[in-house]
């Protein structure tokens, strides 16, 4: 009996090990590319094995690794549908048909976006637009394809984004901000802490200096800085009549390019992850990743020098083009841009302190620097290392600016019902009214990323390093890598993304240019250093000209501002500094000039053209 038993379980286990031996899973992109590489990730089989891969009347071999794994890329020089079969043995073989698409439809979903925002002045329309449009493009342009694209965009996509778990943390960690802020400026606290400030910022030049500093002390995480200086210094903006456009400008200009270049940021973990997962794909590369990250910060010249001109603008006073035009309204008492159309913009400013309260700056400060406290700590408790910089680069950022959020939220409600400044209901009241004012901008938000999604889904960022990287010589490595960086994150919106699609193609590529190029030692060292800060600087700068940018809806949100006219506002400023970076840092960067040589140059040619073309709005 007891041999028979062991013979049957010898048995199953003879078939359970031949049936998973030949369960081959297979991944594959939605569409192809004509002229772009296209990989088949094959998984779950022998080790060592034989895969053939019939394509129409083609055949590609390739043979997996010890773990059963093969990666296979694929080119196709015309559009249409290809039939696949891959084959890992006579017991298991699988049939596939993959769509040809040009590779120009790759990038058409968001420039149609970005030019119907831009034509619109409405953001909503034009990322809906994008979404329709890149969910036809992955099926079919037919007719049913048509209409099957405008029902996924919104079942598939825009609930996909809606329904990431990151995602959802800074939607609800958005709204508690708002809540709070509904709370402490109908207690009176806001109002407290804005007449403390005004009491020092009396000019709309230290005004602007304030709000700039304010943005460098919150160097941990660019959302918390984004929207905690937003939303404080809008008052402070208000009182003095400066624009919600320069408010925007200052802050989007100076969380993203702060954080981007600090030592012990949320950024940092994501970053090093990347540039070592690429690292490991080069056997000659043994320098540590996160050495290799510090040495390319010299290199950031566009986050450097945004900063320095933001600084410049706000000390002198004077502006430029559209900026120019929107201060001069401001002065004259209209801080809010006038919509030419009747629209909904991204504003929070509605609610005001409740007639009779005792304004005391207490009640907004203490829920402020809890939220602060509170977000430093999470950063710390969720991470991981032996020093400050390892703990806080591999925290989780969403977790602790949920709990911040949270924290800061009742710190207000509680200390505004005890003192009985609001009632339970009115309270409450206050903080919807501070959470609906966030409402349209977390529309604009989870489209963005819906878009982003497709993007991705139709190999964007391949099809964009296919027609910019061939052919190139060491020294333009840095500069192409900045360009693709700025269009990637231009056409998707997400620095983040950008960073995450580009990273693993970018140092791969740069090193083997060097090896052609015969430069591949460390004499040329920052040739790679460039190329990696050139990726992050790049994505900051695409990011800031985007209207489909999270981070530029963040700032429109957090400062009250309508979004299109923060975007027209800002692009002049960051187009000037981007080409400036370029042609002053990154290029001579590349061929051995010093980095601070490149940014003490950069900065005085930025201070004189702001000196010779700009004005004050109040002369």
């Amino acid at each position: 009996m007891g041999i028979n038993i062991k013979r049957y379980i010898l048995l199953l286990i003879a078939i359970m090990a031949s049936t998973s031996s030949h369960a081959m899973d297979v991944k594959l992109s939605q569409v192809a590319l004509t002229h772009v590489d296209t990989e088949i990730n094959i998984s779950n089989t022998d080790a060592f094995q034989l895969i053939n891969v019939y394509i129409d009347t083609q055949k590609i071999s390739g043979t997996t690794d010890e773990f059963g794994g093969l990666d296979l890329k694929l080119k196709f020089d015309h559009t249409g549908r290809k039939n696949l079969r891959i084959v890992g043995s006579d017991l298991d073989s699988k049939d596939y048909y993959l769509r040809v698409i040009p590779g120009w439809v790759s990038i058409a979903p968001p420039l149609l976006a970005i030019f119907i925002a831009l034509i619109l002045r409405n953001v909503i329309p034009a990322l809906i637009a994008g979404i329709w449009l890149g969910a036809t493009a992955l099926i079919s342009f037919t007719p049913m394809g048509i209409f099957q694209g405008l029902l996924d965009g919104f079942q598939v996509y825009v609930v996909k984004a809606l329904s990431n778990e990151d995602h959802a943390a800074i939607i609800l960690f958005s709204m508690m901000i708002g809540g709070m802020v509904g709370i402490i400026t109908r207690n009176g606290g806001m109002n407290s802490i804005v007449m403390l400030l005004v009491s020092r910022a009396k000019t709309a030049i230290g005004g602007q200096v304030s709000v700039w500093l304010m943005g460098l002390m919150i160097f941990f995480d660019d959302y918390s800085n984004t929207l905690v200086v937003g939303n404080t210094a809008r008052p402070l903006t208000d009182h003095l009549k400066i624009s919600r456009e320069k408010l925007a400008y200052i802050v989007d200009s100076t969380a993203a390019p702060v954080v981007c270049i600090a030592l012990i940021t949320t950024w940092i973990g994501y970053e090093v992850g990347l540039i070592d997962q690429a690292l490991k794909g080069i056997p000659e590369l043994t320098e540590p990743a996160y050495t290799v990250f510090l040495h390319s910060i010299p290199y950031s010249f566009y986050p450097i020098l945004a900063i320095i001109f933001v600084f410049t603008v706000a000390r002198t006073g004077k502006d430029m083009g559209p900026m120019y035009h929107a201060e001069v309204r401001a002065r004259k008492g209209q801080v809010s841009p006038v919509n030419t159309m009747d629209m909904p913009a991204i504003q929070g400013d509605n609610l005001e302190a409740k007639a009779g309260v005792k304004m005391r700056a207490m009640n907004a400060f203490i829920p402020i620097i809890v939220l602060i406290f509170s977000l430093l700590v999470g950063l710390y408790a969720t991470g991981e290392g032996d020093t400050m910089t390892d703990i806080i680069g591999s925290a989780n950022s969403y977790t602790a600016m949920l709990w911040a959020s949270l924290l800061g939220a009742m710190t207000a409600a509680i200390m505004t019902i005890s003192q009985k400044i609001l009632t339970t209901h009115e309270t409450v009241d206050a903080w919807f009214g501070g959470v609906r004012a966030m409402l349209f901008a977390m529309i604009v938000l989870i489209l963005a990323w819906a878009l982003s999604d497709i993007s991705m889904a139709l190999n964007t960022a391949d099809y964009l390093v296919s027609i910019l990287a061939d052919s190139l010589p060491a020294e333009m490595v840095p500069v192409t890598v900045f360009i693709l960086s700025a269009i990637t994150a231009f056409t998707t919106g997400t620095s983040w993304g950008t960073l995450g699609i580009l990273m693993p193609l970018v140092v791969p590529l740069c090193w083997a240019v060097m090896q052609v190029n015969g430069v591949a030692d460390a004499e040329h060292m920052h040739i790679l250093y460039s190329a990696i800060a050139c990726n992050l600087a790049g994505a900051v700068w695409g990011d800031h000209c985007s209207p489909i940018s999270d981070t530029t809806v963040l700032s429109s949100m957090a400062s009250g501002c309508d979004h299109i006219e923060h975007v027209r506002t800002q692009m002049p400023y960051a187009l000037l500094v981007g080409m400036v970076a370029i042609s002053i840092g990154t290029i001579p960067g590349a061929y051995g000039l010093p980095p601070i040589i490149s940014i003490i140059v950069g900065a005085i040619i930025l201070i004189a053209v702001l000196g010779y073309f700009g004005r004050r709005a109040d002369q």
